[in-house]
């Protein structure tokens, strides 16, 4: 099997890795608060990216001084900021709409990028977004159009709206960085900054008061977080940038709302109708066509 082939099945698994990030979350969200989760999950991550990145990059795994300040608003908006929003709104919402909602976010990066650096949106792209942006709307309201006018809707799904918009911004802001450090690096100490940023909210709330009393589900979810989406899917996607191109690889993220709803079907057995499927493609058919314009 050729190498770009392997690199192609690998980014697939990676896409599934991220699927199975909102299955865990919902279930990790039973029994943690989303303080107390994300808290866990980077504790876990950090441990281990931190160890991968001393044995690739020995001699030179410090962080440079002129680097932290932008490091910092990185980790507490993209990691800090993201992933409360994120298990917030699977208290609220499942997993199938989470992920739909989710797979905007090169959507909603590409608008930000146009509106604050100035980045050009042909016709074309702009055309993809609304596509994209009307299957959010379809999804949020459930095809109920007259839910916008009563503002009855879930607020599991603006709650997981304003999550992209935390990413989005991590996304564009990330890009301050290019050429400075590697990015495995950069991904290390933003990891970090998230796990010392929870430390007074789980001590606010006394997790070590819970710490026996939750299930091997609860903890199996976590690990499950921090091992496979958090730290190997991004291994995966650093080694596919580099091998068959950005663009390439980002085509691949519109495959986890698709895993998601398999996954959310099958493990926590929530319904999909053809709505569903029907408002996924809307977004999905956006985002690839926001990424070929």
């Amino acid at each position: 099997m050729r190498q770009e082939t392997r690199m192609h099945l690998a980014m697939i698994v990676s896409a599934l890795f991220w699927a199975g990030a909102f299955i865990a979350g919902k279930i990790g969200v039973r029994e943690f608060s989303p303080y107390e989760l994300t808290f866990f999950r980077f504790l876990f991550a950090t441990i281990l990216i931190f160890i991968i990145l001393y044995h690739k990059e020995k001699g030179n795994w410090q962080l440079e001084r002129s680097l932290w300040p932008l490091t910092i608003l990185l980790g507490l908006i993209g990691m800090f900021g993201y992933h409360v929003l994120f298990f917030t709104a699977l208290k609220y919402t499942t997993a199938v709409n989470s992920s739909i909602i989710g797979a905007t976010n090169p959507l909603i990066t590409t608008i930000l990028a146009a509106f604050f650096l100035g980045e050009y949106l042909s016709l074309k792209r702009m055309g993809a977004i609304l596509l994209a942006l009307l299957g959010v709307v379809l999804t949020v309201t459930n095809g109920d159009l007259s839910v916008l006018w009563n503002f009855t809707f879930n607020i599991g799904d603006i709650i997981m709206l304003g999550a992209v918009i935390c990413w989005a911004i991590y996304s564009i802001l990330s890009r301050r960085a290019k050429g400075r450090v590697s990015s495995l690096k950069l991904m290390t100490y933003v990891f970090m900054v998230c796990l010392i940023a929870m430390f007074p909210f789980v001590i606010y709330e006394k997790v070590w008061t819970k710490l026996l009393t939750i299930s091997w589900q609860g903890w199996v979810s976590v690990i499950y977080m921090a091992v496979f989406p958090s730290v190997l899917g991004y291994l995966v996607q650093m080694a596919s940038i580099r091998q068959i191109g950005a663009s390439r690889t980002a085509v691949y993220v519109n495959l986890v709302p698709v895993f998601s709803m398999i996954l959310s079907y099958f493990i926590l057995h929530e319904p999909i109708g053809w709505f569903k499927f029907f408002t996924a493609g809307m977004i999905i058919s956006g985002v690839y066509l926001s990424s070929k314009s």
